[in-house]
Protein backbone atom coordinates (compact mmCIF):
# COMPACT_ATOMS: atom_id res chain seq x y z
CA UNK A 1 0.00 0.00 0.00
CA UNK A 2 1.50 3.40 -1.01
CA UNK A 3 2.24 5.32 2.31
CA UNK A 4 2.12 9.05 0.33
CA UNK A 5 -1.99 8.73 -0.28
CA UNK A 6 -2.47 10.86 3.03
CA UNK A 7 -0.98 14.16 1.78
CA UNK A 8 -0.80 16.94 4.65
CA UNK A 9 -2.88 14.63 7.00
CA UNK A 10 -1.46 12.75 10.35
CA UNK A 11 -1.50 9.36 9.62
CA UNK A 12 -0.84 6.61 7.70
CA UNK A 13 -2.60 4.22 5.08
CA UNK A 14 -1.30 1.52 7.20
CA UNK A 15 -3.61 2.75 10.65
CA UNK A 16 -6.80 1.18 11.02
CA UNK A 17 -9.11 2.42 8.85
CA UNK A 18 -11.13 3.26 11.90
CA UNK A 19 -8.65 5.99 12.73
CA UNK A 20 -8.11 7.80 9.81
CA UNK A 21 -8.87 11.29 9.28
CA UNK A 22 -11.83 12.37 7.26
CA UNK A 23 -9.31 13.99 4.53
CA UNK A 24 -6.80 11.00 4.79
CA UNK A 25 -9.82 8.51 3.11
CA UNK A 26 -10.77 11.49 0.76
CA UNK A 27 -7.22 11.09 -0.44
CA UNK A 28 -6.90 7.45 -0.79
CA UNK A 29 -10.19 7.64 -2.62
CA UNK A 30 -9.11 10.27 -5.24
CA UNK A 31 -5.81 9.54 -5.33
CA UNK A 32 -5.10 6.03 -5.02
CA UNK A 33 -6.40 2.74 -6.55
CA UNK A 34 -8.08 -1.03 -5.95
CA UNK A 35 -5.64 -2.28 -3.81
CA UNK A 36 -5.08 1.12 -1.94
CA UNK A 37 -8.90 1.40 -1.33
CA UNK A 38 -9.34 -2.27 0.10
CA UNK A 39 -8.68 -1.47 3.78
CA UNK A 40 -11.46 0.62 3.24
CA UNK A 41 -13.70 -1.79 1.62
CA UNK A 42 -13.07 -4.22 4.25
CA UNK A 43 -14.15 -2.36 6.98
CA UNK A 44 -16.97 -0.99 5.65
CA UNK A 45 -18.58 -4.44 4.69
CA UNK A 46 -17.99 -5.13 8.66
CA UNK A 47 -19.63 -1.69 9.59
CA UNK A 48 -21.53 -0.51 6.77
CA UNK A 49 -23.66 1.40 8.96
CA UNK A 50 -20.83 2.48 11.03
CA UNK A 51 -18.79 6.24 11.20
CA UNK A 52 -16.43 5.45 8.42
CA UNK A 53 -19.23 4.53 6.13
CA UNK A 54 -20.99 7.53 7.19
CA UNK A 55 -18.38 9.53 6.61
CA UNK A 56 -18.05 7.95 3.17
CA UNK A 57 -21.65 8.53 2.35
CA UNK A 58 -20.79 12.76 3.53
CA UNK A 59 -17.86 12.48 0.78
CA UNK A 60 -20.36 10.73 -2.17
CA UNK A 61 -22.46 13.22 -1.72
CA UNK A 62 -20.13 15.96 -3.77
CA UNK A 63 -16.92 13.66 -4.87
CA UNK A 64 -16.46 14.34 -8.46
CA UNK A 65 -15.59 11.42 -10.17
CA UNK A 66 -18.73 9.97 -11.44
CA UNK A 67 -17.13 6.55 -11.60
CA UNK A 68 -15.23 6.47 -8.45
CA UNK A 69 -19.02 8.05 -6.68
CA UNK A 70 -20.64 4.85 -8.86
CA UNK A 71 -18.36 1.92 -7.56
CA UNK A 72 -18.46 3.24 -3.80
CA UNK A 73 -21.76 3.67 -3.91
CA UNK A 74 -22.76 -0.01 -5.22
CA UNK A 75 -19.87 -1.35 -2.62
CA UNK A 76 -21.70 0.62 -0.12
CA UNK A 77 -25.41 -0.72 -1.04
CA UNK A 78 -23.88 -4.15 -1.53
CA UNK A 79 -22.37 -4.19 2.09
CA UNK A 80 -25.68 -2.89 4.01
CA UNK A 81 -27.90 -5.39 1.61
CA UNK A 82 -25.37 -8.43 2.71
CA UNK A 83 -25.26 -6.95 6.78
CA UNK A 84 -29.78 -6.56 6.56
CA UNK A 85 -29.65 -10.48 4.79
CA UNK A 86 -27.57 -11.68 7.66
CA UNK A 87 -29.69 -9.72 10.39
CA UNK A 88 -33.00 -11.65 8.91
CA UNK A 89 -31.20 -14.56 9.02
CA UNK A 90 -30.26 -13.91 12.90
CA UNK A 91 -33.84 -13.26 13.85
CA UNK A 92 -35.48 -15.44 12.32
CA UNK A 93 -33.06 -17.98 14.40
CA UNK A 94 -33.61 -15.99 17.22
CA UNK A 95 -37.62 -16.70 16.73
CA UNK A 96 -36.85 -20.63 15.60
CA UNK A 97 -35.26 -20.76 19.27
CA UNK A 98 -37.92 -19.29 20.99
CA UNK A 99 -40.17 -21.81 19.29
CA UNK A 100 -38.77 -24.70 20.27
CA UNK A 101 -38.05 -23.46 23.88
CA UNK A 102 -41.78 -22.98 24.07
CA UNK A 103 -42.38 -26.47 23.41
CA UNK A 104 -45.58 -24.99 21.75
CA UNK A 105 -46.85 -26.05 18.07
CA UNK A 106 -46.48 -22.87 15.92
CA UNK A 107 -50.23 -22.43 15.75
CA UNK A 108 -50.47 -22.60 19.58
CA UNK A 109 -47.37 -20.16 19.30
CA UNK A 110 -48.52 -18.00 17.02
CA UNK A 111 -51.65 -17.35 19.22
CA UNK A 112 -49.82 -16.99 22.51
CA UNK A 113 -48.04 -14.30 20.71
CA UNK A 114 -51.07 -12.71 18.85
CA UNK A 115 -50.10 -13.48 15.41
CA UNK A 116 -51.56 -16.00 12.45
CA UNK A 117 -49.58 -19.19 12.37
CA UNK A 118 -48.55 -18.38 8.32
CA UNK A 119 -47.75 -14.66 9.75
CA UNK A 120 -45.35 -16.84 11.86
CA UNK A 121 -43.93 -18.48 8.62
CA UNK A 122 -43.15 -15.34 7.32
CA UNK A 123 -41.15 -14.70 10.60
CA UNK A 124 -39.14 -18.23 10.97
CA UNK A 125 -37.99 -17.89 7.11
CA UNK A 126 -37.14 -14.37 7.79
CA UNK A 127 -39.19 -13.04 4.67
CA UNK A 128 -40.68 -10.51 7.28
CA UNK A 129 -39.36 -9.28 10.31
CA UNK A 130 -41.07 -8.72 13.29
CA UNK A 131 -41.56 -6.03 15.16
CA UNK A 132 -39.63 -4.96 18.56
CA UNK A 133 -42.66 -5.48 20.59
CA UNK A 134 -43.63 -9.20 19.05
CA UNK A 135 -40.17 -10.14 19.58
CA UNK A 136 -40.61 -9.23 23.24
CA UNK A 137 -44.16 -11.31 23.82
CA UNK A 138 -42.51 -14.06 22.15
CA UNK A 139 -39.10 -13.84 25.13
CA UNK A 140 -42.40 -13.53 27.64
CA UNK A 141 -43.98 -16.87 26.06
CA UNK A 142 -41.02 -19.06 26.76
CA UNK A 143 -40.66 -17.30 30.07
CA UNK A 144 -44.22 -18.06 31.13
CA UNK A 145 -43.45 -20.93 30.09
CA UNK A 146 -40.59 -21.80 31.72
CA UNK A 147 -41.87 -20.89 34.68
CA UNK A 148 -44.70 -23.19 34.58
Amino acid sequence: MTMTLFRNVDGSTADPVETWPYEGMVSVIEHGLLPDWRPLIAHIRQHPWGKVARALEAYLGYAEDARQVAFFRLMLDRARSRAESEERFEVARRIRGHLEASGLTRAEFARAIGTSPSRLSTYLSGKVVPSAALMVRMERVVQAVEKS
